[in-house]
């Protein structure tokens, strides 16, 4: 059980909670989270940040559960369990993080953790926490509209981390072929492999996204 630092909203629709406390976690590992009378199924977020003393996590609203998640204030209590999930590896040489709308919100806490990085962030409307980013890396590149993929030299990197739609990891696995690792996003109840709800179609068979993934080499995913 955590105590909310802040809950606010930093674009429409997309808001930023900060939880206190002593939490743990490895580059795209996500939470599973709930509050008090929560009537529903808790709601897996990846993890955005963690610092010595908060986590925090990047969340878009698109239903009931989340719409009940940007209501909660500051001093509510909530309910976080995990870290879950294998996340990005932290590897040598130069990495791309690519992420697209909502799948900026791994690559934050993934950048702070790696020495040599660019990152692109994708928009479909309007961006958000540019400075945030800027300050995690020397090279920060925004796209609004369009492909972000238009921007990277796939050369350039000794490996591509990516997060977003799958048709934008689908297009950055097929330019960037075996040096591209993503991060699938799929429905889950239980964050553990017990409910079978967010199996991914691969070359080594069905997976499940939160115990074999959610980060996956992109040649081995069948995209949607």
């Amino acid at each position: 059980m955590g105590k909310i630092i802040s809950n606010k909203e930093i674009s429409p629709n997309v808001y930023l909670m900060k939880v206190g406390g002593n939490y743990k976690g490895d580059m795209g590992q996500f939470y599973m989270i709930r509050c008090d009378n929560f009537p529903l199924l808790s709601r897996p977020i990846s993890i955005h940040n963690i610092e010595k003393d908060c986590i925090s996590f990047l969340y878009e609203v698109k239903g009931q559960g989340t719409e009940i998640l940007k209501n909660l204030k500051e001093d509510d209590k909530i309910i976080l369990q995990g870290p879950y999930g294998n996340g990005f590896e932290k590897r040598e040489g130069k990495i791309a993080l690519i992420g697209g709308g909502m799948g900026i919100a791994p690559l934050f806490y993934t950048a702070k953790n790696l020495d040599n990085v660019d990152i692109y962030l994708g928009f479909s409307e309007r961006s958000f926490l540019e400075k945030e980013y800027e300050g995690v890396c020397e090279n920060l590149h925004i796209k609004i509209g369009g492909y972000i993929t238009d921007m990277v030299d796939f050369d350039k990197y000794d490996y591509i981390y990516t997060c977003g739609p799958e048709k934008m990891m689908e297009k950055i696995t097929e330019m960037g072929k075996d040096k591209v690792y993503v991060s699938v996003e799929k429905h889950m109840a239980c964050g553990i492999g017990a409910c079978l709800g967010c199996n991914c179609d691969t070359k080594n068979g069905n997976k499940k996204v939160c115990k074999d993934g959610p980060v996956f080499l992109g040649e081995d995913v069948y995209y949607e």
